[in-house]
């Protein structure tokens, strides 16, 4: 396998470390040899979460951990439980039992069978050794990261936060006249992370001048629910951010809004984790 699957950016030697991750999971965008699909490059490149990694890589200068896929998730979707598996994607069937979700059956499973409503990934069924070989050097590798990671911070700190960045489209799908707020935060309705830190991310947002929503229309898929365990010191939250904040959501071609989003998403971290150092000595003097 010459793709890694995964990259770190570790936290800047210029800042203290905190108990923050920060992870781009869709963003994405070397495509493997073997993925053999027959829908248009630029239609399947839609699906990515264009340029959050570069978004979002800027933590690091505030002290926290960035993990970014480098595989697309039309690959493999590392934000979907290994058995949430469309069977009609498969040549012949799996060798477990699989609990496919409602958006999955739709075609936008752990792979994807559809680039788009109608428009399909393959030619043909994928065999399952394709599969088992996609989730055991790219699925499991992502996972594994993020585990040891938050595990070493939970040991170092009391405590671990993750914020999962994804980026979402300018309307919605039911309604392409209604558009959508900035942010999305997603904390599956306030049980996979502490209330006030999801609070907190709102209130910095807003306070920079963006529109905000809570867990509507997106709550945090399997990332933010396997990571997210406050009552184990584990926070985790999605963060959806609006394409038409930054690109052209066509031609995936970066605007005059992404050097200003950048630059507020440098600052948002660092309140943000400003916040976190602050209540550790508290944190650590109650343990």
């Amino acid at each position: 396998m010459s793709l890694k699957p995964f990259i770190f950016a570790e936290p800047s030697p210029l800042s203290a470390p905190v108990p923050l991750i920060v992870d781009s999971p869709h963003s994405g965008r070397i495509y493997p040899a073997d993925f053999d699909f027959c829908c248009p490059l630029p239609m399947l490149r839609q699906t990515e979460d264009s340029y959050v990694d570069e978004l979002v890589v800027c933590a690091t200068e505030a002290g926290a951990t960035v993990l970014t896929a480098e595989f697309p998730r039309s690959y493999i979707d590392v934000n979907r439980a290994e058995n949430d598996l469309d069977p009609a994607v498969l040549a012949e069937a799996w060798p477990e039992p699989l609990a496919p979700s409602e958006r999955t059956l739709q075609g936008l499973g752990l792979v994807r069978r559809l680039c788009k409503s109608g428009v399909p990934v393959y030619r043909a069924l994928l065999p399952v050794v394709e599969v088992q070989k996609r989730i055991e050097n790219f699925y499991r590798p992502y996972h594994e990261a993020l585990r040891l990671r938050s595990a070493a911070l939970l040991k170092q700190f009391g405590e671990c936060y993750l914020i999962n960045a994804h980026s979402m489209p300018g309307k919605s799908h039911e309604s392409h006249f209604l558009r959508r707020p900035d942010f999305v935060l997603g904390d599956r309705n306030g049980t996979s992370c502490d209330p006030s830190f999801t609070r907190r991310v709102r209130d910095i947002l807003q306070d920079m001048g963006y529109s905000v929503a809570l867990n509507d229309p997106y709550k945090g898929v399997e990332i933010v629910q396997r990571y997210g365990k406050p009552q184990a010191g584990q926070h985790a939250l999605q963060l959806e951010i609006n394409r038409r904040l930054y690109m052209n959501e066509q031609t995936l071609e970066k605007t005059d809004g992404f050097a200003r989003l950048q630059k507020d998403m440098a600052q948002f971290f660092k309140l943000i984790t400003e916040e976190l150092a602050g209540d550790m000595p508290d944190r650590l003097a109650a343990e």
